[in-house]
């Protein structure tokens, strides 16, 4: 079968096929009767427009990349879900990229998108954040960019951020009002913010109830984190009452470690996470976490985007802040 062009319902209806281009652009400058007719013959005819000359016509690719650090914890699929719902609405493809939480590879999935012409980029930065220079030059190229959850403060673009230091404090205090004072912090990288927040949190937690300031680790976002900084701290004796972990993975992570080792959970020691993914709920015991939204996050994200795209890329930066609520279970409850 022959592809349809705009040619051919042009001789269909003997009119021209600058005519039939107006109709599919929604010109103003023709008759709604008319353009409701060429529409309908053109739907009738079995016409689909060439994607290609729609793109260059448009000078758009109509494509949008998404790279995210890694697929393990069920967040980032739950955000690319919920920018994906806006975007494809509006007639863009999704191009996601996943960097494996290294700096190198995340270069490397920006410079292909940007290569195959996206028309912006959505971006949650990997926990070794090197590529500072490179995102400053791609800004002033005006490429548009959104980033979201692990960001750098100093880079101007718009962001879309959960309230890390309240939720921080809060799944701290609970700890503290469960009865444990010894309490330890898991965490990743130092120069992301969310980590920073996390941090503040959980330390104003223990100024809040005058307790002596707990431990903090640095280790990483990973299930193997957590499984290495627990088993240090067995090997260590330096094992708290308490871990409040900056996300799933490492609450995971110490969990498996702590019970291969012989440890019961929350008997000997009391374990909260982050992020609520979806494997919080299906442990043994199940872990108290921190519901983050990740629907609105990824429809946020593409909100802006999209924003930046329509102005030419002629925006003020937008900093959105989100909600949350933590859920409490079994992991963190006290028993004694």
């Amino acid at each position: 079968m022959e592809h349809l062009t705009i040619k051919d319902i042009a001789q269909k209806l003997n009119v021209s096929v600058s005519t039939v281009s107006r109709a599919f652009n929604d010109k103003y400058d023709i008759k709604k009767e008319t353009r409701d007719l060429i529409l309908k013959t053109a739907q009738d005819m079995g016409y689909r427009p060439n994607p290609i000359a729609k793109k260059l016509l448009q000078k758009r690719s109509f494509n949008i990349g998404i790279v995210v650090p890694e697929f393990v914890n069920s967040f980032f699929p739950e955000v690319i879900i919920g920018a994906q719902d806006i975007l494809l609405e509006k007639g863009y493809q999704v191009l996601i990229m996943q960097s494996n939480n290294s700096w190198k590879t995340e270069l490397k999935n920006v410079e292909t998108l940007v290569d195959n012409m996206v028309d912006g980029l959505i971006i949650s930065l990997t926990s070794e954040s090197e590529n500072l220079d490179y995102y400053k030059k791609l800004i002033s190229t005006k490429m548009p960019m959104v980033f979201f959850n692990r960001i750098v403060d100093e880079l101007p673009v718009s962001k879309v951020l959960f309230d890390d230091y309240k939720w921080a404090l809060f799944a701290t205090e609970h700890l503290i009002v469960q009865e444990y004072k010894d309490i330890l912090h898991l965490t990743g990288n130092k120069s992301l913010s969310l980590t920073k927040n996390r941090i503040k949190g959980f330390e104003a937690a223990h100024k809040k109830y005058r307790l002596p300031m707990g431990s903090i680790v640095h280790c990483g976002f990973t299930i193997e984190d957590g499984e290495k900084a627990t088993l240090e701290l067995i090997k260590q004796d330096k094992l708290p009452r308490a871990i409040f972990a900056a996300n799933d993975a490492l609450a995971i992570g110490a969990m498996q470690t702590l019970k291969k080792h012989g440890f019961k959970i929350p008997e000997d020691i009391a374990i909260a996470g982050f992020t609520e993914s979806r494997l919080a709920e299906h442990t043994s015991p199940s872990i108290t976490s921190v519901k983050q939204p990740t629907n609105d996050i990824g429809q946020t994200a593409a909100k802006l985007l999209l924003e930046q795209i329509e102005n030419d890329g002629l925006f003020v930066p937008q900093t959105i802040v989100l909600n949350g609520r933590l859920n409490i279970r079994e992991s963190s409850i006290n028993v004694n």
